[in-house]
């Protein structure tokens, strides 16, 4: 697998050799939040989950720090989340899109989840410096379809399942080494569904910085 390149804040350029993606679903911490998800999804045929939270385990090949990517037609649509990434320097934290078929996730979810890349930012930061106050920390989506752009989810984490937990849940405790992980997301503001630009957020109102990333989702024509 090629190395991903990555700018740490407070330290410069790291390669980071990514061997497993896993997405975190179903991740609040509110499980009426999180019923309230799986009832937004159930309304285009997608079956609940078997347990809470899940873990998704896609190609590790789909994570991708670039600014655009193709999709096959108009059914599918991003989701901001945080990403926990392991290092040499300890786990990191970035912001990403769980960028997701929502067609083909009415049928399966691990299937609709392997059909998209995953776009995730350049920048990340120590998890280590935010840890102690991830509850306030403040993600954000803004979606552009048909050329107007619109606040598409925002929330604080602690609507969320925190590091610790999931960790807890995934690998007792500890980030598997050469591993990236998604730790869920928002419900949306408005309709869910495509859109032709995502701009993700990771504010951090206590030390007055944020994290952030925009990628272009190209349609591909469906043959038929």
């Amino acid at each position: 697998m090629p190395l991903h390149t990555f700018e740490l804040t407070g330290h410069g350029p790291i390669e980071l050799d990514i061997q497993r993606l896993v997405i975190a679903g179903w991740a609040g911490r509110d499980r009426a939040a999180v019923d309230h998800h799986i009832a937004e999804l159930a309304a285009i045929g997608v079956k609940p989950p078997s347990s809470v939270p899940t873990f998704y385990r896609v190609a590790s090949s789909l994570l991708d720090n670039g600014d655009r990517m193709q999709v096959p037609g108009r059914d599918s649509s991003g989701e901001v989340e945080c990403v926990l990434l392991a290092s040499a320097h300890g786990t990191l934290v970035g912001i990403g899109s769980d960028h997701t078929d929502r067609k083909a996730e009415a049928y399966d979810v691990t299937v609709s989840k392997q059909m998209c890349a995953k776009p995730v930012g350049t920048t990340l930061w120590k998890l280590s410096e935010v840890q102690g106050h991830w509850d306030r920390l403040i993600s954000r989506c803004w979606r552009t379809r048909g050329g107007v752009r619109a606040l598409y989810q925002e929330g604080t984490l602690d609507r969320l399942l925190a590091p610790a937990d999931l960790l807890g849940r995934l690998n007792a405790g500890a980030m598997p080494s050469h591993t990236a992980m998604f730790c869920g997301t928002h419900a949306v503001i408005g309709e869910l569904g495509w859109g032709e630009a995502f701009e993700l957020e990771l504010h951090d109102p206590v030390l007055g910085r944020s994290l952030h990333h925009r990628y272009l989702a190209e349609s591909l024509e469906i043959a038929q």
